[in-house]
């Protein structure tokens, strides 16, 4: 079993991961409009746009160990979801983006190697939903 990861480390696990979604979603048309949303009540990695949508993206990184068995995605739990929907809104209202825009919380799941490349890149679209 691998040792837990320093805070840098954790850091830089993050960075790879979100670099290689960032890519990952450019090659599939995505425009990117900001990365590392940030207020004092949440965060959101990416927001995008493609064909018309707006992606709220959530990235959730992990290094690859073959025995674990444990995917990066299922660290989005019901109080995550219920920021990355606070923030979206907050997003939508601040920047003035029509009530009829549609828009949707996207979660990416990545697995790096110890070299902090990428090893396994998934983009579960609309996996958190709006529930006002």
């Amino acid at each position: 079993m691998g040792k837990f990861p320093s805070s840098a480390d954790s850091k830089n696990i993050g960075i790879a991961g979100e670099d290689a979604i960032a890519s990952f979603i450019v090659e599939k048309g995505h425009r990117i409009i900001c990365r590392n949303y940030r207020k004092k009540f949440g965060e959101v990695d990416i927001i995008s746009i493609n064909f018309g949508v707006i992606h709220f993206i959530e990235v959730k990184t992990s290094k690859f160990f073959q025995d674990s068995g444990f995917l990066p995605e299922v660290r989005v739990d019901s109080r995550k979801a219920r920021k990355l929907r606070n923030i979206s809104r907050f997003y939508l209202n601040e920047n003035r983006i029509p009530d009829d825009m549609p828009w949707q919380i996207d979660v990416a799941s990545v697995l790096v190697d110890d070299e902090l490349i990428a090893r396994r890149v998934e983009l579960f679209e609309n996996a958190v939903f709006d529930r006002t």
